[in-house]
């Protein structure tokens, strides 16, 4: 079973925030990480828009590692691969300026985080924690029970991110129509029915 949804945002809102859930039966293959994990924390962030390609990587997997190592999981490792998958839908994306998930089986059974906001106002560190925002409402219980609020999509991108089963990640910024889109793709994907994220 899939908790996937999928939205329609318009490129004039300052920031909107989409995630999808995996299914139990996870990717068949892995891919190549070539950034290793890392706990580095930069206090100065630049804006996206002036973000090298591989400085813009390594603060991402070290946003969503700072996280991972704070709850003593396996950090994440940046996977080639899933970058070029998120670089390829965060392009279809800004070219229409909506964020909208792509189809379980685009995604090869991977979890994808989404996220907008006005082109150029962003560190990727603060889009990443947008994201990590929702564990003020996660509680410790299985998929989809694991809310505070009673609704599971209020804590989806957080619990993706910190998926005791998911090893890889790699994200993709794009900008069009005056936004910044950022995917993330992460395998084994998380969020998984009767599950808990850790």
């Amino acid at each position: 079973m899939d908790g996937s949804k999928k939205w329609v945002m318009p490129a004039f809102g300052v920031m909107g925030l989409l995630f999808a859930t995996g299914t139990a039966v996870p990717a068949s293959g892995s891919s190549d990480s070539t950034i290793a994990d890392s706990q580095t924390h930069l206090h100065q962030y630049p804006r996206a828009g002036s973000q090298s390609g591989l400085d813009r990587n390594a603060r991402m997997l070290a946003a969503h590692n700072a996280e991972r190592h704070r709850l003593r999981l396996e950090p994440l490792k940046w996977s080639n691969r899933l970058e070029r998958e998120a670089k390829e839908w965060a392009r279809h994306l800004s070219r229409k300026g909506v964020l909208q998930h792509a189809d379980l089986d685009m995604r090869n059974g991977t979890g994808e985080n989404l996220w907008m906001g006005t082109a150029g106002h962003w560190p990727v560190e603060t889009m990443v924690a947008k994201f990590l925002e929702e564990k003020q409402h996660y509680k410790h219980a299985h998929f989809p029970h694991n809310s505070k609020t009673g609704n599971w999509a209020d804590v989806g991108h957080y619990t993706q991110i910190v998926w005791r089963e998911t090893r890889e990640v790699g994200c993709a910024l794009a900008t069009d129509l005056g936004s910044d889109i950022l995917v993330c793709r992460y395998w084994p994907a998380g969020n998984v029915w009767g599950r808990k994220a850790y």
